[in-house]
């Protein structure tokens, strides 16, 4: 058996560890497949802490031998761990053990990628690497010793001596294990320097294999930018003399913040115009910022256990979303990320998988690092600082940092710091960690003799994690405009505490048109009786630019459903809608680029299932493409017009101006293709000098059925560049019409650049099906079957990634009885798999409803 029978662990049940670990000595001896891991740790009893029992997981590890204090001990050995007699006075443990990074496929702990040795220790990953009390609340100080035939060695920390076929690296920070980090390989440096605040130089580089020192400049532009901007925001400096990032093909997210050595997946650092779309840089950007603030949002200051995930995550997504919006357009990244939270976060709270963003339990922490934790975490942080203030938020801020420096702490401690400070009581805003689930805020109105009151009710569905929620805290921003489109009242937070609540603004002069919940105030469902009039008033007048954003959305989203369900035709306000944004040339055109995007079709999916009416995949996409092609026809004159003002004579940058005019002219190249058969496409196609024109218009052909030609030519090109590939492989099926998806995606795990095993073209193929919505939905079931093969073929090799993909299956609920009977044909099928993974048994019982 390969995984032990999953256990339910409970936040209740947090105990601390007996010991303190007063230093770590590590020792490596690298063989690809019998790596020699020697450790010397010094332990102190806990006198505060009455269950000494001493306790080191390990996990695939052959024990060598083990001593203590220089004695040699026989510690019973188990699957999960080692117990052992220690004595009751300050001690020194040391063991060897051999382990195979070769054999490593689960790419947790030490494993091989191409030639290299990395590790991936978040969350329990280090018990793969040696014996060790592998919890967050463990902190100590590391020195990494590191033997073998490699050019480049590096660890967390400082390097104390470096040769060849070995180095020394000592980390000076208490860190938790699952921040440690080991790289060796043939790699080459891409250096920079940075100096902090205080004048302290910090050596920079960013290490990635012989072929691909050409991709890293954006990268390396980007930290400099983060550690500036956190100086800046935050106040904080950067601590060692050197900061490392590592560039790996094979990991299973997109990097991690590992103290001093950031180790990330390609695709999240390497770029060049030619290979690199703006939304990868955009992504570059983000990600490298985010694991640089992790630095002290993570690292300095960590979780005391598990279940305070979003302590560190919800935090610093906030925090690099923060980043993004000061280096691009706020409104844009506002946008986007409420975007990315309906389509990941919403369904969750909504269907089996929903969760706290704090989980009272779970049995496989891997199968939590989830956008409940991470963007509804960043939420609720937004939500807080919206209630509190930027000054107060600054001031809790610094008390937290000054405060918990080098610990690891609760929700409770973060909670307490904007208490002290504001002398506000948190209690009830303390439960956005505590429930699941989406809260549904229905909108009542009056008006009588200049006064317009509106009424609020919230109301959040309960589920099996939540099954009695209670009201929440909701900070709703709502600005009121006249009948010309002036902003009669400017925006102002009202402050919800009740299941329902009234709000009345006096001295109107006539009766205003509301906007609620501006720039996305509160993750909630908005429910309030309109009419499309309406929605087009605010799409051409609100000033504020989520919900004239949001108006346009609504349009189309009820237009569409509309179709979806009858023989409606386009509605006619939402077309003129959109011709007046791609006539408006003041606004962004990033802006203009979100406003054309229609709605998911998952999206809509969801909103038909919300309204009582069982969606249908087939209905869902045939209305959205008449719905553009609608669009191209009422917006055929000033289409020409669009792309022409979005061509760039200067050499290429991936900037917010650039890329904004690039996301518009590609907009307008998708519902030009529709008219013209693809000639303009295959024209850009030809032209392009970057990769962004380049796949923009290999999009566009094939959403028409056409490009054959180029889609080779395409990969005959870029047949050598892995992270290019990728996209090749993805773009085929997401592009496939709903009775050719399941058919490619076939077609493509036959070809001979597929690798199942690397997380990127595995995304890259089966995950680009499941986001096929009619495709993977096709009525006969092969979607389902063709993905649930895969997942049962991966599962043994990788239960992380094959956990993560099972999440393709969550809504299966909302569709008709013979799709549902389908799909729960193939979860049964997943679940019945002799030997099946914790990652992956959890997740398939709690989306069959079971666990």
């Amino acid at each position: 058996m390969r995984d032990a029978a999953p256990t339910t662990i409970y936040l209740k049940d947090y105990a601390p560890f007996g010991f303190h670990v007063e230093s770590v000595h590590l020792t490596f001896e690298l063989d690809p497949r019998a790596t020699r891991v020697h450790s010397r740790i010094a332990f102190r009893p806990d006198p505060d802490v009455a269950d000494r029992r001493f306790f080191l997981h390990g996990e695939n590890l052959s024990l060598i031998v083990a001593r203590i204090d220089g004695e040699t001990v026989a510690p019973d050995i188990t699957d999960a761990g080692l117990t052992c007699a220690v004595p009751d006075t300050p001690f020194v443990w040391e063991a060897e053990v051999q382990i195979d990074p070769a054999g490593n496929t689960a790419l947790e702990g030490l494993y091989m990628s191409g030639g290299m040795y990395c590790t991936q220790c978040e969350a329990e990953g280090f018990r793969k690497i040696t014996y060790y009390p592998d919890r967050p609340d463990v902190m100590s100080v590391f020195t990494v010793e590191i033997k073998g035939p490699h050019p480049v060695l590096l660890s967390n920390g400082n390097p104390q001596q470096q040769g060849e076929g070995h180095a020394i690296w000592h980390d000076p920070w208490p860190k938790p294990a699952y921040l440690f980090a080991l790289v060796a390989g043939d790699l080459l440096a891409h250096p920079d320097s940075f100096t902090t605040c205080s004048g302290k130089p910090v050596d920079l580089n960013i290490w990635v294999r012989p072929g691909d020192e050409g991709k890293c400049a954006f990268g390396m532009e980007a930290l400099k930018k983060s550690m500036r901007w956190d100086e800046e925001v935050y106040g904080r400096e950067y601590d060692l003399d050197v900061f490392n990032i590592v560039a790996v093909d094979d990991f299973n997210m997109g990097a991690m913040e590992n103290k001093g050595l950031n180790v990330f997946n390609s695709s999240a650092v390497l770029a060049s115009p030619e290979t690199a779309t703006d939304a990868n840089f955009e992504r570059i950007e983000a990600i490298i910022a985010h694991e640089y603030f992790h630095n002290w949002t993570g690292n300095r200051i960590t979780c005391r256990d598990w279940f305070q995930l979003c302590l560190k995550e919800g935090l610093t997504v906030y925090r690099d979303s923060q980043f993004t919006s000061d280096m691009r357009s706020a409104p844009v990244k506002r946008i986007s990320d409420v975007i990315d939270l309906r389509a990941r976060q919403f369904p969750e709270d909504q269907g089996p998988l929903a969760h706290p963003v704090r989980p009272e339990s779970f049995q496989e922490i891997n199968n939590f690092y989830t956008a409940t934790v991470y963007e509804k975490g960043a939420e609720v942080i937004g939500m807080l600082k919206r209630l509190v203030g930027d000054a107060a938020y600054a001031e809790a801020l610094d008390l937290y940092f000054a405060r918990h420096d080098g610990q690891a702490c609760t929700i409770e401690d973060w909670l307490a710091v904007f208490a002290e400070v504001t002398g506000r009581d948190l209690s009830q805003f303390k439960r956005w960690y505590s429930q699941a689930g989406t809260p549904r805020v229905h909108v009542a109105e009056t008006w009588e003799n200049g006064t317009y009151t509106l009424t609020f009710s919230q109301k959040t569905p309960p589920s099996a994690a939540t099954p009695d929620p209670q009201p929440l805290v909701l900070p709703i921003d709502v600005g009121l405009l006249g009948a010309n489109g002036d902003e009669v009242r400017a925006t102002e937070t009202l402050e919800m505490t009740e299941a329902t609540q009234s709000f009345a603004f006096e001295g109107l002069a006539a009766k205003p048109v509301p906007s609620i919940l501006r720039g996305f105030s509160a993750p909630v469902v908005l429910e309030r009786e309109t009419d499309a009039a309406e929605r087009a008033f605010l799409l051409a007048h609100d000033t504020d630019a989520f919900n004239r954003w949001e108006a346009g959305r609504a349009l189309a989203r009820e237009t569409l459903m509309s179709m979806a369900t009858s023989d409606a035709a386009p509605d006619a306000d939402y077309l003129d809608g959109m011709l007046a944004v791609l006539r408006d040339d003041g606004l962004d055109p990033a802006y203009r680029a979100l406003m054309l995007a229609q709605p998911g079709q998952s999206e809509l999916a969801a909103a038909l299932a919300q309204s009582g009416s069982t969606p249908d995949p087939d209905a869902i996409w045939q209305a959205s493409e008449t719905l553009k092609q609608a669009l191209a026809q009422h917006a055929q004159d000033v289409l020409p017009r669009i792309l022409a003002g979005c061509r760039i004579e200067e050499p290429f940058r991936p900037d917010a101006d650039q890329a904004g005019k690039r996301a518009l002219g590609g907009a307008a190249l998708a519902l030009v293709t529709r008219l013209d058969s693809g000639a303009q496409a295959a024209a850009q196609y030809d032209a392009a000098d970057n990769m962004t024109l380049q796949l923009t218009a290999l999009s566009c052909l094939l959403s028409a059925g056409k490009g054959a030609e180029q889609l080779a030519g395409f990969y005959d090109q870029w047949k050598l560049d892995r992270l290019v590939i990728d996209k090749w492989f993805g773009l085929q099926i997401v592009q496939a019409a709903p009775d050719q998806a399941v058919g490619t995606a076939r077609d493509l795990t036959g070809h001979a650049d597929f690798n199942w095993q690397n997380p990127n073209r595995f995304r890259a193929t089966l995950g680009s099906l499941s986001m096929n919505h009619a495709g993977f939905h096709t009525a006969d079931g092969s979607g389902y079957a063709v993905l649930a093969d895969w997942l049962i073929k991966l599962d043994p090799v990788n239960p992380q990634t094959t956990a993560r993909m099972c999440s393709a299956f969550q809504t299966w609920k909302r569709y008709d009885a013979v799709r549902q009977d389908l799909i729960r044909a193939q979860l049964e099928r997943i679940a019945a798999t002799p030997d099946l993974s914790r990652d992956t048994t959890e997740m398939i019982s709690r989306i069959l409803g079971a666990g």
